[in-house]
């Protein structure tokens, strides 16, 4: 893993009290102007859960995952973890890091795809941090994994947590089952600039649809069906008036029960774990839209801690670090590049710098 002395897993974040929901969605939303009533109306799925997020404890066992498969390959480099939005927030940890001798890192996120919302505004927070801790005298120097949607570990957990889902249908004629790829939607605009400035744009929805591609064709080798899977959208956040990616898993669903279709697999592609966004908008919204309307509704598990995925990171890891060394690494479809061009999915409502980027 030279020349890193860690590696750091950056993710999101998400409150683990109720007393923390405010406070976070706050953070989430600083600069919109947005007041606490209506933080408080948007937190009401956070509530549902007593007031606790899936994804820190998600994280936790990510972690886990990582030091056992490092260790198993006779690798002693820490795993740190920092998030955007909740404690341990990456500044802390940046600076824990450094008072510790730790003083160039890798990151991984939590966060698979191209997009300002998957990977520049983690590289804008990463830009943040850094200078936070260089106005106190420590230097500290992060590159960053590339998204890894494309790699091959990522597709293959997903593949198998898809084929275990479809084999609960096992009987179901093909013609009445529907395949429903799902992924956080965004604003087209966000989607439109996703990928490098010079480059055809859609960068986020490409990747999710030839990730769905790819899924489909598996599945459908591995039981002998024929299914035919489709991209929808969750977690819509924006102002009716702004355009976001569509269809709305909830709105599909509506139109499959009219076409006459009787079972829904639902792969939430766009998901590393099984945190907020799936655990409310999958399997409390859309579960209770698929019962009102009679249709079996099965969800398909995320990567999660899945063996193939885990190991798949630390080659991304290591691929990283021979990068930095100068060294070659392995080519694949859709691979993207672990130093972003410029303007490579630019922040539309305000820039500001970005780390591991050209610009």
């Amino acid at each position: 893993m030279q020349p890193y002395d860690a590696i750091l897993l950056l993710s999101f974040g998400g409150p683990e009290a109720p007393e923390e929901v405010v406070p976070f969605l706050r953070r989430v939303t600083a600069g919109r102007g947005i007041p606490d009533e209506r933080l408080e109306q948007v937190g009401q799925h956070y509530f549902l859960f007593g007031g606790r997020s899936p994804i820190n404890d998600q994280n936790r066992a990510l972690i886990a995952a990582l030091r056992t498969e490092l260790d198993s390959r006779g690798e002693s480099v820490p795993v740190i973890w920092g998030n955007r939005n909740s404690a341990p927030f990456l500044a802390d940890t940046l600076r824990e890091a450094h008072d510790a001798g730790l003083r160039r890192l890798v990151a991984v996120t939590t966060s698979a795809y191209s997009s300002y919302s998957s990977c520049r505004q983690y590289r804008e927070d990463l830009a943040a941090a850094v200078d936070e801790l260089r106005d106190e005298g420590r230097e500290v120097r992060v590159d960053k994994i590339a998204p890894y949607a494309p790699r091959p570990g990522f597709q293959s957990a997903n593949a198998g947590r898809l084929v275990e889902a479809l084999r609960t249908l096992d009987g179901t004629p093909d013609e009445e089952v529907a395949l429903l790829f799902v992924t956080h939607s965004v604003p087209a605009a966000m989607d439109e600039t996703s990928g490098p400035g010079d480059g055809d744009g859609h960068l986020y929805q490409r990747q999710h649809l030839a990730l769905a591609s790819a899924l489909t064709e598996e599945a459908n080798a591995a039981l002998g069906r024929s299914l035919v899977g489709e991209l929808v959208f969750c977690s819509r956040s924006g102002p009716p008036q702004q355009p976001w990616l569509e269809p709305d898993v909830n709105d599909r669903l509506r139109e499959l029960a009219a076409e006459g279709r009787s079972a829904v697999v639902a792969a939430p592609i766009g998901f590393v774990s099984d945190h907020m966004e799936v655990a409310y908008d999958l399997d409390t919204e859309a579960a209770a839209t698929a019962r009102e309307l009679g249709l079996r509704f099965v969800r398909a598990a995320t990567p999660g801690t899945d063996p193939a995925f885990v190991a798949d990171l630390v080659d991304a890891v290591a691929e990283r670090a021979a990068e930095a060394r100068g060294e070659q690494v392995p080519d694949f479809e859709g691979r993207m590049p672990s130093v972003c061009a410029s303007g490579c999915c630019p922040n539309l409502r305000a820039p500001k710098p970005a780390l591991c980027g050209e610009d």
